[in-house]
């Protein structure tokens, strides 16, 4: 067990430390980051600190490093902050420097004030990024997250910390937002300054922050429910404003990150921003900010607490039974993948066999499936996306939510996802695709904007006939611009900006879809069970915890290995393809070639082949000749459109 003292219950003890003993010096930020960083690497000591994933705010200590798996929502306008400041007592007229950095509010001790006038004043920068939760997180990601973490990392922040709000719960927590002179008056005397004020210890300017669709908390003043803009309905878990201080450029929006930082939740900056809201004396230049932009960007910090970010690493994946970093050739790493890769062959077979039983008893459409689950987008050429696989899973059951349950079964294999079911009204009345409130100067959020490699289901069985408005059609022309070309275009108001994407679709329908894909694939279901509910439920139950593990670690594995072609194969593939033109010209075209070819790739990954063998490409010929003499038979029976 690490040693869990000072530096993760009070990291800005420890940052005054390494300021007292290194200023002027101004590597003093750097000696800090380092500090953490190698106190991190200590014995597994990530898994000691509080994660806001798992833990409620108010159970955590104020000012303590906390973690925070996370998706960038937005990204708002940088702000500057004192990063060196000094105080004087103008009694004793004695001197003390202080650091702004990793706070919000700075401190000034008993008959202090900021010399605004100091020569030893630093300005420093710092970007506010507002994230949220990872969109379609699966619940058995949080729960295998929260277990790993020792007990006492998940109880001691509230065992050693006894606050008066100890006990406050969310309620309590909006009534106190909603009365904020409630908090005044818990907070008399208390001698404080905004840590990004750079006029002292008058009226503090504005911090920024942000929150925004999901969850719905009344503000102060009864003003319109804050949104706190999670792009997917009923999510759960904190929003957080992540203050950056370093390397902000790295970061972009709908990045996974996992940021260690301090945890801010000071009730004043509730009363503080309530006040600057109330104030009809502000100068107007000091408040070039709407009310609705105040708002928005200072929500209460018990509702959208802030973390000042020591360290921040964007993710691979958010699968946590996964090293964190697979590039990283570390010792233990490297042993984890090759054990895994040890028992690949039976882990295959099972999850074959295992969605062959989903698919109700269909192996070849499992095959496929499985391809589809590995599936990512590894190159763009120009604009095309090299890596998607679409798969439109047609002749699916309308009667018995076939979807619906397939669904759950996959939420319980990759690590996150989202049920899109269409029909007209949902087409017509969600919003799908991001936009600009420039009112609120934020990025509101939409159904689309997913973190990568997140499966989305579309299930086109429940679509019937009827009318799509204006907005409907943008819905599906996003849907097919996401499908086609792995990109969302967020809605600026007076122009649109392409977002890449990588987003798994699969789609279900009784006939072919009315969306693009790159491979159908029909069903033929070989059982009819009576009651479907129990027998997909059935199929989660039968398997063990261990073996459902190993098929999560699986797919989230083969989709991060990289993968090659050796000029010998290229050649034998391509004297291949000349001789199926010259047998079958009409029906054989370059676009077969490129799906075989991706059948080829996906099969050799899920068979843990970083290369083509010909034993692979023979294969990947058959299954795509079964699937489309399958497509064929089906057309002959009904004559419907391929």
């Amino acid at each position: 067990m690490p040693c869990v003292g000072d530096w993760l219950n009070s990291p800005l003890s420890i940052v005054q430390g390494i300021f007292a003993q290194n200023v002027p010096n101004s590597d003093w930020e750097k000696k800090v980051t380092e500090y953490f960083k190698e106190k991190l690497k200590e014995n597994n000591a990530t898994n000691w600190v509080p994660s806001l994933n798992d833990v409620p705010v108010h159970y955590l200590k104020p000012n303590s490093l906390v973690k925070f798996r996370c998706m960038v929502q937005d990204m708002f306008d940088p702000e500057f902050y004192m990063g060196v400041y000094e105080t004087v007592d103008p009694n004793t007229n004695a001197r003390v420097l202080h650091f702004g950095k990793y706070r919000d509010v700075a401190e000034c001790g008993p008959q202090q004030e900021i010399d605004l006038n100091s020569s030893q004043t630093v300005t420093s920068e710092r970007q506010t990024f507002y994230c949220v939760p990872v969109p379609g997180e699966s619940a058995w990601v949080k729960e295998i997250s929260f277990l790993t973490e020792p007990v006492q990392a998940r109880v001691s922040p509230s065992t050693s910390y006894t606050p008066s709000r100890h006990k406050r719960s969310y309620e309590e927590d909006e009534d106190m937002d909603l009365h904020p002179s409630k908090q005044k008056e818990q907070h008399v005397g208390k001698s404080c300054c905004s840590g990004s004020d750079i006029h002292g210890c008058v009226e503090p300017k504005r911090l920024e922050t942000e929150a925004s669709a999901g969850h719905h908390v009344i503000s102060p003043n009864c003003s319109p429910p804050l949104d706190l803009n999670f792009p997917l309905p009923g999510e759960k878990g904190p929003a957080c404003l992540v203050k950056v201080y370093e390397n902000w450029e790295s970061f972009k929006v709908n990045d996974v990150l996992e940021v260690f930082g301090v945890l801010s939740v000071d009730p004043v900056l509730s009363i503080v921003n309530s006040e600057e809201r109330d104030s009809s004396t502000l100068d107007p230049m000091e408040c070039m900010d709407t009310a609705e932009e105040q708002r928005v960007h200072s929500p209460p910090a018990s509702l959208v607490p802030r973390i000042h970010v020591i360290l921040a690493q964007k993710l691979q994946h958010i699968n946590p039974l996964l090293p964190a970093c697979l590039n990283e050739e570390e010792s233990k790493t490297c042993e984890f993948v090759s054990n895994f890769m040890s028992e690949l062959s039976p882990v295959r077979a099972e999850l074959l066999g295992f969605l062959t039983h989903a698919l109700l008893g269909d192996s070849l459409a499992a095959e496929y499936l499985i391809l589809h689950l590995i599936s990512t987008v590894y190159a763009r050429r120009d604009v095309l996306p090299l890596g998607k696989f679409t798969v439109n899973l047609s002749g699916c059951p309308r009667s018995s939510a076939f979807t619906e349950h397939l669904y759950r079964l996959i939420q319980q294999l990759v690590p996150a996802s989202y049920h899109l079911r269409m029909s007209i009204e949902s087409m017509n009345q969600s919003r799908f695709i991001p936009h600009k409130d420039y009112t609120a100067n934020r990025l509101v959020s939409g159904l689309l904007q997913l973190a990568s490699n997140t499966s989305l289901v579309i299930d086109e069985t429940q679509l019937e006939q009827g009318q799509l408005d204006t907005a409907g059609v943008h819905n599906v022309t996003a849907l097919g611009n996401l499908i086609t070309w792995q990109k969302v275009d967020y809605d600026f108001n007076y122009h649109r900006m392409e977002f890449p994407c990588n987003i798994n679709v699969l789609i279900t329908s009784e006939g072919r879809s009315l969306l693009p894909s790159d491979c159908q694939v029909h069903l033929q279901p070989q059982i009819i069970p009576p009651n479907m509910e129990e027998y997909m439920s059935s199929l989660l139950t039968a398997v063990l915890p261990s073996v459902l593990n190993k098929f999560r670690i699986y797919l989230s594995l083969l989709r991060l290995l990289d993968y090659s072609i050796s000029d010998e194969v290229t050649k034998a593939v391509e004297e291949d393809f000349v001789e199926m033109r010259k047998n079958n010209p009409e029906s054989v075209t370059a676009d077969d070639l490129h799906k075989m070819l991706l059948v080829a790739r996906f099969l050799s990954l899920s068979a843990g082949q970083t290369t083509l063998s010909r034993e692979r490409w023979l294969r990947a010929k058959q299954l795509e000749a079964l699937r489309k003499a399958r497509l064929q038979q089906q057309q002959n029976v009904n004559g419907n459109e391929l």
